[in-house]
C-alpha cells in the first residue's frame, strides 16, 4: 500500500496537521493525513464536520485526482525495476507479481525491504508485504504488520488473526459480520461454506477463497512490456550533456539493429532518463515516415536533450519504440528518389522530404505539417485532401471520410492514386471559386467561347490565349448545393502580362442565354 502523502525535506507543512479532503455525495470526507494529523486523532474516511470537532485549527486541502492518478502511473513505471508484471490497486496501492524476480534482488525479504526503503527515501509512506496469493498479500500489506514477507505455505495460519476487514469486503457485510461476532479472518474457518454463501451471498466466501488460494484471482499487468526496448545502467550517475547525448547514441544503435533484423522502422521513440532520487524525465519524438537510421534518429533527439534536467545525475537510460511500421531493407546503391527506391523505402532518406518533416514536426507538431493527398473525383473542389504529413497513406484511407462506397466503385481514381498526369490543373485552386466580369467579342452565351476581358479583384485582364473547354458534371449521386447550376466548362486563359488563369463558365450553354464566369485557380 502507498499512502498519498510525500514527505520533500524542507516542507514546514509537514509537521503540521494537514488533511487532504474529497466529496463523497453530499459528505466532505478525509482521504489522506499527515502523521502530525494522524497522532491528533484524525484518519482517512472521517467526516470533515468530525474531524473539525477533534482539532479545529486542522488545515486542509482539496484532493487532486488527476495529479493522484499521474504519480500513481510514474510509481508503476518506476516499480518496473523489480518487476514486469505490475498492476494498479485503487487510488493507492500497487500489486507486484515477483515470481521468477526476487532473486534478482537476493532474495524476497531483500526484494520487499529495498523497495520499501527506496520510495521511503522518495518521500512516500508505504506499507509492503510478500505473500502466495494476491488476496493474502493485500491484507497483510493493510492490516498486518509492516514488512511482512509470508513463508509459502504459511498464508492461512497468518490470516486467522487479522480482522475480516482485510478480505476486501463492503462495509454492509462487514457490519453484519461483527453482529455475529465474526471479527477474524479465523472465525470464519470453521463455518460452513454453503451457509455463508446463504447469509452473505458469495462475496465472503469468494473473498476468502482468493486470499487462501481455492480460487485464482489473476492480476493484469498495467502495460506489456514493448518488444523493441533498450536499457542501459550506470555504476556512476550521468550528469554531463555530452555523457547522455553518447549513451543515447549507443542505445539507438542498438535500437535500429534489431529494428532492421525485425524488418521494421519506428514512427516514435520515448527516451525515458531515471534520476538517482526517482524522478524520470522524458522524451518523445515522431517520425514521418517508418525510420532507422540511428545518425538521424540522434539528430531529432540532439534539438530536445537540453530540456534534461539531471540534477544529481541518471542512473539507467530507456530507449522504447512505442510505434512500429514494417519496413523493408533498402538498396544502398540505388540514388534516392527513383522508384526503386520509393518502393523500398527509400523516400525517408536524406534527399527526401521527410527528413524535413521530422524537423518540422518535432518543433511544431506534427499535425501542423499537412500534405495534399488525391481523392477518387473530376470534381476540382473534391479532388485532394488534406492529411497529416507523417500519416500514412493507409491508415489515413481508414480514417477519411472524403470518399464512400460508392464513390470507390464509381470515382475514377481511388484516394491515395498518384496524380493523373494528364489533367492539367492550376498551381494554386482557390478555396472558393470568385466571380469575374466579362467581355466576350461575340453574342452572350455563345457556346464554346472564351472571354476576350474579365476583371479580377479590381485588375482588368486582357486575354491573349485561351485552351480549352474541359467540361466537368457534376457527380449525380451527390447533392452539392455548389453544382446546382449543373455541368461547368474550364479553360486555361493567358493574359497580355503572361500570367494564365484557370476560368470557368456556369449556366444554361444556350445561344442569347446569359452566363456567369467564376476563376477558380491560378497557374504558375
Amino acid at each position: 500500500m502507498i499512502r498519498r502523502q510525500s514527505n520533500p525535506q524542507g516542507n514546514a507543512w509537514w509537521d503540521k496537521a494537514l488533511a487532504v479532503t474529497a466529496e463523497t455525495g453530499n459528505r466532505v470526507v478525509i482521504s489522506a493525513v499527515t502523521r502530525a494529523a494522524e497522532l491528533a486523532g484524525i484518519a482517512p474516511g472521517m467526516a470533515l464536520a468530525d474531524a473539525r470537532a477533534v482539532l479545529p485549527d486542522l488545515f486542509t486541502l482539496p484532493a487532486d485526482e488527476r495529479a493522484d492518478a499521474a504519480m500513481m502511473e510514474r510509481l508503476a513505471r518506476w516499480c518496473g525495476a523489480y518487476t514486469p508484471w505490475v498492476s494498479l490497486d485503487g487510488p493507492d496501492g500497487l500489486w507486484l507479481d515477483v515470481t521468477g524476480c526476487a532473486h534478482l534482488r537476493g532474495g524476497e525479504e531483500a526484494l520487499l525491504n529495498d523497495l520499501l526503503e527506496r520510495l521511503s527515501g522518495y518521500g512516500f509512506s508505504v506499507r509492503g508485504a510478500l505473500a502466495d496469493t494476491p488476496g493474502g498479500a493485500w491484507a497483510f500489506a493493510r492490516c498486518g504488520e509492516d514488512r511482512q514477507v509470508i513463508p509459502s505455505g504459511g498464508t492461512r495460519a497468518a490470516l486467522a488473526p487479522l480482522p475480516v476487514a482485510a478480505l476486501r469486503l463492503e462495509s454492509e457485510t462487514l457490519s453484519k459480520l461483527s453482529r455475529l461476532g465474526l471479527r477474524r479472518i479465523g472465525d470464519l474457518y470453521g463455518l460452513s461454506r454453503i451457509s455463508l454463501a446463504n447469509r452473505f451471498r458469495l462475496d465472503v466466501v469468494r473473498r476468502l477463497d482468493q486470499a487462501l488460494g481455492s480460487a485464482a484471482e489473476p492480476i493484469t499487468p498495467r502495460a506489456h512490456e514493448r518488444p523493441y526496448r533498450v536499457r542501459m545502467a550506470f555504476p556512476e550517475p550521468l550528469v554531463q550533456a555530452d555523457d547522455i547525448a553518447e549513451a543515447l547514441k549507443r542505445l539507438l544503435q542498438k535500437l535500429c539493429a534489431r529494428l532492421r533484423q525485425a524488418q521494421y522502422g519506428c514512427r516514435r521513440l520515448e527516451f525515458q532518463c531515471h534520476r538517482v532520487d526517482g524522478d524520470t524525465q522524458r522524451l518523445e519524438i515522431g517520425t514521418a515516415r517508418p525510420l532507422r537510421d540511428p545518425k538521424q534518429l540522434a539528430r531529432l533527439f540532439a534539438e530536445h536533450l537540453s530540456q534534461l534536467d539531471a540534477a544529481f545525475g541518471f542512473e539507467a537510460l530507456v530507449l522504447s519504440a512505442s510505434g512500429v511500421e514494417p519496413l523493408g531493407a533498402l538498396q544502398e546503391a540505388i540514388p534516392v528518389g527513383t522508384p526503386e527506391g520509393d518502393a523500398s523505402g527509400g523516400a525517408a532518406g536524406e534527399n527526401g522530404t521527410a527528413p524535413l518533416i521530422d524537423l518540422l514536426g518535432n518543433r511544431l507538431g506534427f499535425e501542423r505539417i499537412q500534405r495534399l493527398q488525391p481523392v477518387a473525383s473530376y470534381l476540382p473542389e473534391r479532388a485532394y485532401r488534406s492529411v497529416s504529413a507523417a500519416q500514412s497513406d493507409a491508415l489515413s484511407d481508414i480514417t477519411s471520410d472524403a470518399t464512400s462506397d460508392a464513390d470507390a466503385a464509381i470515382a475514377p481514381h481511388g484516394a491515395g492514386a498518384p496524380w493523373p498526369a494528364r489533367l492539367l490543373r492550376p498551381a494554386r485552386l482557390l478555396k472558393m471559386p470568385e466571380a469575374v466580369e466579362t467581355l466576350s467579342l461575340l453574342p452572350p452565351g455563345e457556346p464554346g467561347t472564351p472571354p476576350a476581358l474579365f476583371v479580377w479583384r479590381r485588375v482588368r485582364h486582357k486575354v491573349r490565349a485561351a485552351e480549352g473547354p474541359e467540361r466537368l458534371s457534376p457527380e449525380w449521386w451527390r447533392r452539392d448545393p455548389a453544382w446546382s447550376k449543373g455541368a461547368r466548362d474550364y479553360w486555361r486563359v493567358e493574359d497580355e502580362a503572361g500570367r494564365r488563369f484557370w476560368l470557368y463558365r456556369e449556366g444554361p450553354l444556350r445561344s442569347g442565354v446569359p452566363v456567369t464566369w467564376f476563376l477558380h485557380g491560378l497557374f504558375a
